[in-house]
């Protein structure tokens, strides 16, 4: 089924692509991890909205949509890889190798903290401190109510404060004693990586 999309809708889209694209991109990025994979979730969420435009142009807050629509791919493409990891450790099982006292890095990678969390619990983190949307519009982008994700977003900041907090603590590199993580839940640097 194809539709006639007019010029005013086309410049209409093409303005929407401009102006969030790269936001977009670190969305896809931070959910993800996946710099490489941004742009592609980015743009593949932007074809669908295309060939819904009709529909996204007429909506409340198409913003809000697109983020959607970006976490749906996101969450797709997560449960892809993990699937595909599976396989290969079963792969891989019988040959596993072992390391005594592996590395642990000195530097706190946030970004590896968050791809530990669960999917619904890293998209709010993301939403709420890397992109400064409130709860409500977090809420709209997600399909889930302002409740969910109050108590989503701070278990995920607890948790990113506990996993952070490990890297460093007892028995941890260069500081024997915990420390509480400064400004976890503060912002995310939603800067870097893809959709630049």
């Amino acid at each position: 089924m194809s539709t006639v999309v007019d010029d005013a809708s086309s410049a209409e889209f093409h303005a929407f692509f401009e102006r969030h694209h790269a936001e977009l991109a670190r969305l896809a990025h931070l959910l993800t991890g996946e710099p490489d994979a941004a742009d592609d979730l980015a743009a593949d969420a932007l074809l669908a909205l295309w060939h819904r435009w009709d529909r996204v142009r007429a909506a409340e807050h198409p913003v809000a949509y697109a983020r959607g629509v970006v976490a749906n791919l996101a969450r797709t493409r997560i449960r892809s890889a993990v699937r595909e990891r599976r396989r290969v450790a079963l792969f891989w099982s019988g040959r596993q190798e072992r390391t005594e006292g592996p590395d642990v890095p000195a530097v706190v990678d946030v970004q590896g903290a968050l791809r530990e969390l669960p999917f619904r619990k890293r998209a709010c983190v993301v939403l709420r401190h890397a992109f400064d949307l409130s709860e409500k519009e977090t809420a709209l982008a997600l399909g889930i109510s302002v409740g969910t994700v109050k108590s989503q977003t701070s278990k995920g900041l607890a948790e990113l404060e506990r996993r952070l907090g490990q890297a460093f603590g007892p028995g941890g590199v260069n500081e024997p004693t915990p420390r509480r993580v400064p400004a976890v839940g503060a912002r995310i640097d939603a800067t870097e990586g893809g959709g630049r």
